[in-house]
């Protein structure tokens, strides 16, 4: 009898600690529901850095679980399967399942290289100092590329449609059309950042506005400027979305364009002014929009406004869309 009793609490014990090792759920933010509320912080992890939506932005899931703390994000991409950051304290990579996300910092890479771009060239790392590495397809191994770039102060590296190759610097941009061999100054007066390319056209931002090639590059227009810089440009359906600083108003403004950047409409009469508005982004139907309140969406191009989720303390979201999912990634306010 005694026997069959210690079996027993042996059956007891094992199933209690199968429960115990089960993976917690990560916090999930209800949009209508949590005004002016903060995610419950799981109590091993990083909380408030990234979070995804994968319903149209009605709740939101707090992803940062395996970042360090007071982590800087600069850009959020997807490649190949895997969620891919540029931050202050390097790269990070993330394969995402159902109930949980795990990152792992790309070691392979110093410090310093703490930026990466992902686009039609391949995933190329860099440091602000002009050193660039490309990661080899299914190798995991990071070769240097364009040991000949001599300008600094990199901000971003683009590759065209056409295989030319735009960097943008502090002192403007940089093409080269035989894969990096050689390099030409294309475009001055002042810094060039964020590319991006729909049926041909480029669309930039730069500290005049918002600049645009149709020659891969080659010769840039102003094509929106208010006064102020450019902030973000965004490819949407049918054409582009921007945001410009107007330095009449003194803040900054949304507006969409569906004829290749040439002429340009606002959207965000529904939104309140502000200097501090970060992104714009399009999943379906709606439009996305990081804001010092926090994100907005519009069902109706921009006409109106609705607030998903407020903000968390004295910092915006900044938006991302990738395979189908929103990320918005919680940064101190500014450029």
């Amino acid at each position: 009898m005694r026997s069959s009793q210690l079996f027993l609490l042996f059956l007891v014990l094992c199933f209690l600690a199968c429960q115990q090792e089960q993976e917690p759920v990560l916090p999930i933010l209800t949009s209508s529901a949590a005004v002016g509320q903060i995610p419950e912080k799981v109590t091993t992890a990083t909380a408030n850095i990234v979070f995804q939506s994968t319903d149209d932005g009605q709740t939101w899931q707090d992803i940062s679980a395996g970042l360090p703390a007071e982590l800087q994000v600069s850009k959020l991409f997807a490649d190949n399967g895997q969620l891919v950051l540029s931050t202050s304290k390097g790269i990070y990579q993330n394969s995402i399942t159902a109930n949980h996300a795990h990152w792992e910092k790309e070691k392979s890479l110093e410090q310093t290289i703490n930026t990466v771009s992902v686009g039609t060239g391949g995933t190329i790392a860099f440091s602000r100092k002009g050193r660039f590495f490309q990661k080899m397809d299914g190798m995991g191994i990071w070769m240097p590329v364009f040991t000949n770039f001599k300008s600094e102060m990199v901000r971003n590296v683009f590759t065209a449609g056409d295989g030319s190759i735009v960097i943008g610097c502090d002192d403007g941009f940089y093409r080269s059309s035989d894969q990096g061999k050689s390099w030409k100054h294309v475009k001055g007066g002042g810094w060039g950042i964020e590319i991006v390319e729909s049926d041909g056209v480029l669309l930039s931002t730069h500290q005049s506005g918002i600049l645009r090639s149709t020659d891969g590059g080659d010769h840039w227009d102003l094509v929106l400027s208010e006064g102020g810089v450019g902030i973000a440009v965004e490819v949407i359906e049918g054409g582009f979305a921007a945001i410009t600083y107007n330095s009449q108003s003194q803040s900054r403004r949304v507006r969409t364009s569906t004829d290749g950047g040439k002429t340009w409409q606002a959207i965000d009469a529904g939104l309140p002014p502000s200097k501090l508005i970060s992104s714009i982004q399009q999943l379906g139907d709606y439009f996305y929009c990081g804001h010092p309140d926090g994100i907005y969406r519009s069902a109706d191009q921009g006409k109106t406004w609705d607030l998903l989720l407020p903000t968390i303390g004295e910092k915006v979201f900044n938006l991302f869309v990738a395979d189908g999912v929103v990320y918005a990634v919680l940064q101190n306010g500014g450029c």
